[in-house]
């Protein structure tokens, strides 16, 4: 083996290059599928497919960038062992340069393959409920919802409410299942999982007292139908009941609402916001469908870290993720050094650079598992 190839060999893991190698085959795969006439005619596949091949295309077109690297350095090195003296000199002056370039892209390469597994989930569910602290609790959870909306709208993510719970009294939100779909959305908002905490004074409250309240975010990418293998007819059982809650007469007299349980995990999901059974049956599939992949997701990487083996995996969410703290203008992510602002945050729903920030930890994190 020569010395350039050697130093290649040595820039990227074998697991690397095979998982690369996968994703190069998968990538020519949605080409032939987005060249298909059927497949263009249906215009939700072929967004769908686009979002799959874009998420692809960064690693696979920097991994094929590597590929002709390696390719001409192989090159150089025969022809500076050749008997050519002059073609040897300048074989010897450009192989330096190949090989720097080399090392480079093979740390983007590394860095664009730990995030792309991410990239491919172009829809997550996103389900809010409030936590400690009473009314206002509610009114926090609601205005994390705002928050949300506000954002996918920048993003120009869709923004779906598939359930939701509202607390009459005082406006808050008592629980929110929320569709987000479009390119990139689970490598941002993947990082919501877990409990946000705020301490502010709230409109409940007479005195000025500072209260502290909670509200609890899962972030489940949504999964295909090919991702989770259910047998819809032995291992669902559902009920169809009426629905529960404020909502007019036909929500409660009327069986619209679909209590589903998955009996091998005992996971449950209910919906009820549509007046639609067959509606509330389809988003109540779609939400067990996600609890159920990201349950195997957690297993998964779980052996993967404890195998130290871990190559894609992502790393736990702690339980407090971010305290939103008004009095001070201040929202601490736990994860991170830095401080960011509540009114840009919250209120104006400037996330982009806290999203940047974690993602650019995430992967370094992943990167030294490689």
């Amino acid at each position: 083996m020569g010395q350039a190839a050697a130093e290649f060999q040595s820039l990227l893991p074998d697991a690397v290059v095979d998982k690369l190698g996968e994703m190069d085959t998968q990538y020519d795969d949605l080409e032939k599928q987005l060249g298909d006439p059927a497949v263009m005619a249906d215009h939700n596949a072929v967004r769908d497919l686009s979002i799959k091949r874009s998420a692809l295309g960064t690693v696979v077109g920097a991994w094929r960038e590597y590929i002709r690297l390696r390719e001409e350095a192989e090159e150089l090195e025969a022809a500076i062992e050749g008997d050519d003296a002059e073609l040897a000199e300048l074989a010897k002056e450009e192989l330096p340069g190949i090989l720097s370039q080399a090392r480079e892209l093979a740390e983007n390469v590394k860095a664009s393959l730990v995030t792309a597994d991410d990239r491919k989930h172009s829809s997550v569910i996103l389900e809010l409920r409030a936590g400690t602290g009473g009314d206002e609790a509610g009114l926090w959870c609601r205005d994390l919802l705002d928050m949300y909306s506000k954002y996918a709208a920048k993003k120009g993510w869709s923004f779906d409410e598939m359930d939701l719970t509202a607390d009459s009294g005082v406006g808050g939100v008592r629980h929110a299942v929320i569709s987000v779909k479009g390119e990139g959305v689970f490598v941002e908002l993947g990082f919501e999982a877990g409990v946000h905490s705020v301490k502010r004074v709230p409109a409940t409250e007479t005195q000025g007292r500072i209260h502290t309240s909670t509200a609890t975010v899962a972030a489940l990418p949504e999964p295909e139908d090919v991702d989770v293998d259910i047998d819809w007819a032995n291992d669902v059982e559902e009920h169809v009941t009426t629905a529960q809650g404020p909502g007019g007469q036909n929500v409660n007299k009327v069986a619209t609402a679909v209590h589903m349980i998955h009996k091998p995990t005992g996971v449950e999901v209910r919906m009820q916001e549509s007046k639609s059974q067959a509606q509330n049956r389809e988003k109540a599939k779609r939400l067990l469908r996600a609890r159920l992949f990201e349950i195997e997701r957690d297993r998964v990487n779980a052996e993967r870290a404890a195998e130290r083996k871990g190559q894609i995996g992502t790393g736990g969410r702690s339980e407090k993720i971010r305290v939103y703290r008004y009095q001070d203008n201040i929202v601490a992510d736990q994860r991170l050094d830095m401080k960011f602002q509540t009114t840009k945050i919250v209120q104006e729903a400037d996330l982009q650079p806290m999203f940047d920030a974690l993602v650019e930890q995430e992967t370094a994190r992943r990167l030294a598992e490689l």
